[in-house]
């Protein structure tokens, strides 16, 4: 059996010529988990009795001529936010140490119905709020590619998974870059489709305004094709974009030729390391050789995108977390005398300290005297980066940028710091998020430190048909 899958079409082509079967896949990524999970901390519970049982099922299916859905042989991991009926979901948090999920996330059911097996749910940062995936009630989750430094965050766990070969694609979640990030620091392709076109049901809210199910994968098809499945529109999420969903994974189209913007205020950030910003212009000069039309724009709101991002992201966070408060359910602190103490020690003690902070932070920028000072200014500003954006993109295909700054750092390195530091990771990528718009992060480079790094691209809504295609094109180039 082959070391690593890297693509459906390869699992399928291998089971359709009887080379392999749907129990010798799952137990070839068991194998994987059992040689390095407990290293890299990244699943937090196997389901192996149920994928087994599932795969078993197929394989019977498959003998007796019936025919197995569009997912057939796609094995994924969820990362801890999601829900999945008669199985934990923690949040990766001490809050709901014990929860056991009622139903299952709109997104997991309908791959689930075409015919992917869920092997388990992934490590995270907690409440999905954090950029390294250091801040998880189970410990961190470690980067496959160096287990001395951190996979990304939030969705750390998800990405590694795929990384390391522990499951063909992992669903995440993407609030101001919690699936490119780590797809950029751990060498794998990281999918955020526009806001509204997945159904968040049965995601654990961090910023609802923001929050986007999203997909790790090793190759750009099978991110199409799950991005395509799980889209449209669902009774659950009246955020929902109406429009009907293209078939994606029959649209890559690398043939094509684009007109590409990158911000000159991105490439000219003072914390971009020469290396990552010197492979970017390499790639550019390369675009403009193959005869894309490749151009530098100005973008003069990229020092705030930022603070007005964890401004209302942690204003969302406080009035989301709120019902966390030991009496609904969840973790109860057994100590507290009276309403007041049960409020006061169940989230002190339920909660970890990153998310303590930005709860507090949500608060005091909500309190009267300060909301118009941070939180009304902060959604100016909004609007302001989400209007900027949509002009650069009537002109252009896509606003090419780094994923991240530098490559992955070292476990503690930014957690024992003031925390701005850490946010400042996400200079790139949250500019997506405030604007709605889709993007992705493509696996290109290898820095002198032996670190993978991405490419992040950015498309107007709803053209996540062109992203692919970039996509695929740039992975063959």
């Amino acid at each position: 059996m082959q070391k690593k899958y890297t693509s459906l079409e390869q699992v399928q082509d291998e089971i359709s010529s009887g080379n392999l079967s749907h129990v010798e896949l799952i137990n070839h990524y068991l194998e994987n988990i059992k040689k390095r999970n407990e290293e890299l901390n990244v699943f937090l519970e196997v389901f192996e009795n149920e994928a087994l049982e599932t795969a078993k099922l197929c394989d019977k299916n498959l003998a007796e001529g019936q025919k197995l859905g569009r997912l057939s042989g796609m094995v994924f991991g969820i990362k801890d936010v999601i829900c999945y009926k008669g199985h934990k979901v923690s949040a990766s948090s001490k809050m709901l140490e014990n929860f056991e999920s009622i139903f299952t996330a709109t997104a997991v059911e309908r791959l689930v119905a075409e015919g992917a097996i869920v092997l388990g749910r992934l490590n995270c940062d907690e409440f999905a709020m954090g950029s390294t995936s250091e801040h998880s009630f189970y410990g961190p989750t470690r980067n496959a590619a160096d287990p001395t430094k951190v996979p990304g965050g939030s969705s750390g766990g998800s990405a590694v998974a795929v990384q390391s070969g522990m499951c063909l694609a992992a669903l995440g979640s993407d609030t101001g870059g919690s699936v490119r990030q780590p797809a950029s620091f751990c060498g794998v392709f990281g999918f955020k489709p526009t806001y509204g076109t997945i159904s968040r049901h049965g995601l654990i809210a961090y910023a609802s305004s923001f929050d986007q199910i999203g997909v790790l994968s090793n190759s750009v098809e099978d991110a199409a094709l799950m991005v395509e499945i799980m889209a449209g529109k669902d009774d659950f999420d009246s955020t929902l974009s109406q429009r009907p969903v293209p078939e994606f994974s029959k649209e890559i189209n690398p043939e094509k030729k684009f007109k590409v913007a990158y911000i000159k205020e991105a490439m000219e950030t003072p914390g971009l390391d020469p290396e990552i910003k010197e492979s970017i212009e390499n790639l550019i000069e390369k675009l403009k050789a193959d005869g894309h039309e490749v151009e530098e724009v100005n973008f003069p709101y990229l020092e705030y995108v930022v603070p007005a991002y964890y401004v209302m992201t942690c204003a969302e966070a406080s009035s989301n977390l709120s019902r966390y408060d030991g009496v609904h359910y969840g973790y109860r602190h057994e100590g507290a005398k009276n309403l007041l103490e049960t409020y006061q020690l169940t989230r002190t003690h339920g909660f970890g300290k990153e998310v303590r902070r930005r709860i507090m932070l949500g608060n005091f920028v909500l309190s009267s005297g300060f909301n118009d000072a941070y939180y009304n200014k902060a959604q100016k500003v909004r609007r302001l980066v989400s209007d900027a954006t949509q002009q650069i993109l009537k002109d252009y295909d896509f606003i090419l940028s780094p994923t991240t700054p530098t490559t992955a750092f070292g476990i503690g390195e930014l957690t024992n710091q003031d925390p701005t530091t850490m946010y400042l990771a996400d200079i790139y990528t949250v500019q997506p998020n405030l604007a709605g718009i889709p993007s992705v992060s493509v696996p290109l480079f290898k820095h002198s430190n032996d670190m993978p790094f991405g490419l992040q691209l950015m498309a107007n809504k709803f053209e996540e048909s062109k992203l692919f295609s970039f996509s695929k094109y740039l992975m063959e180039r």
